[in-house]
């Protein structure tokens, strides 16, 4: 009886808050919150283009619209307990920042709000009372308000202009930035609806914002994964290969969660399986190949005097980092063919390649072939080693 009388209260106050807004707009006195409320309006319609569109060109011509809109925002999402109104909320601000620059006002007042408190993406305290099935409801929501919020706090994973430079600047930006496109694909996996969620019209459309999202972020992560795994070798400092490897290995880990979800999404019919990009998949014996060649490269700049020891670094439990992932993540990524004869050993011996010396005072050093998945060919640690294709 109560839960009936939540919903009952819940669509009354929805439909009063959009009549209002209706009668404003007829009477001339439309603004930024009547926009929102009917463009979030409790229905099974989708989020119209207009009501994006129509704010836009209020942002652009009336700067302080831009508060408006966060406050009107944060008054919309903290009240309702529709997952409706929520969800349409968040498609609402999301495609809002996809169509404004970095430096716009409306960033800038959206940050603020956040700041404040006054908008609260993560933690999201939304509960949902509106349907059969509250928990699915209400756990997307609070799975796509994350990702929302980790948009709005950072996005430096547009591509950069021009050509990287090869300089410490150049590789801690990247690194940088290919850290974040993978904390937005992390985020992006757990938006993965469930129970009837799955099938929902309203929530598979927004879902096709959310996955042609992360193909940008994936495209621009090979991209720049390429350039981070030509330069691990040349690393000015023990930290910052560190901090390569560990990027590296997650790629490699993550690259099966984010498969399977596109799988999925391809069998719900969320965008067309055209519009998907090629996962690549990195082998697990070529992390551990690449841990082992990093440990023994920076222990003989150890010896010379130049850089610590990594005896107490995080590389030496990578294998069982790779482990607590769960069986099916100790599996190799890439399996061979059952009628392969090659073993591990010939395997590791074709990654790893021994280069002697050019002169008769200096110690022998070293030198790894890494396969890159992401353009088909070896990087090798030596600068003027050529490529293999």
């Amino acid at each position: 009886m109560t839960k009936s009388f939540q919903q009952a209260f819940n669509a009354l106050k929805e439909h009063t808050c959009l009549s209002y807004a209706k009668i404003a707009t007829m009477g001339g006195l439309c603004n930024v919150d009547h926009i929102i409320v009917k463009a979030t309006a409790p229905n099974g319609s989708p989020l119209s283009d207009k009501y994006v569109h129509q704010l836009l060109r209020l942002f652009a011509i009336s700067p302080p619209c831009c508060r408006a809109f966060s406050l009107g925002f944060a008054r919309r999402l903290g009240k309702t307990r529709s997952w409706r109104v929520a969800l349409k909320c968040l498609l609402l601000l999301h495609r809002l920042l996809r169509s404004s620059p970095e430096d716009s006002l409306f960033r800038t007042e959206l940050l603020i709000n956040r700041s404040n408190g006054s908008i609260s993406l993560y933690p999201c305290n939304f509960r949902d009372v509106s349907s059969s099935d509250p928990e699915s409801f209400t756990a997307f929501i609070r799975s796509y308000a994350r990702l929302v919020d980790e948009i709005s706090n950072e996005d430096n994973h547009r591509r950069r202009p021009g050509p990287p430079n090869n300089s410490l600047e150049e590789i801690g930006r990247v690194l940088e930035v290919l850290e974040q496109i993978q904390s937005l694909i992390d985020r992006v996996i757990e938006c993965k609806p469930t129970g009837v969620t799955a099938r929902n019209f309203l929530i598979q459309t927004a879902m096709k914002h959310i996955i042609r999202d992360s193909f940008v972020c994936y495209t621009v992560f090979k991209n720049d994964i390429v350039f981070l795994l030509e330069n691990m070798f040349q690393m000015p400092t023990y930290r910052c290969c560190i901090s390569a490897f560990d990027v590296y290995r997650k790629a490699a880990l993550q690259a099966d969660r984010l498969y399977e979800f596109y799988q999925w999404c391809k069998l719900m019919g969320v965008c067309g399986c055209y519009e998907y990009p090629f996962v690549d998949r990195i082998p697990l014996l070529q992390i551990q190949a690449l841990e082992s060649f990093i440990n023994g490269m920076w222990e003989i700049k150890d010896d010379n005097g130049d850089h610590q020891s990594p005896s107490s670094s995080s590389l030496s439990s990578t294998a069982e980092k790779v482990g607590d992932e769960g069986e099916e993540e100790r599996q190799p990524l890439i399996k061979l063919n059952d009628d392969d004869d090659d073993s591990w050993e010939d395997i590791l011996e074709a990654s790893v390649v021994n280069f002697s010396s050019h002169g008769s005072d200096e110690k022998d050093e070293w030198r790894i072939q890494v396969y890159n998945p992401f353009d088909g060919k070896y990087v090798s640690s030596d600068p003027n080693y050529p490529w293999r294709h």
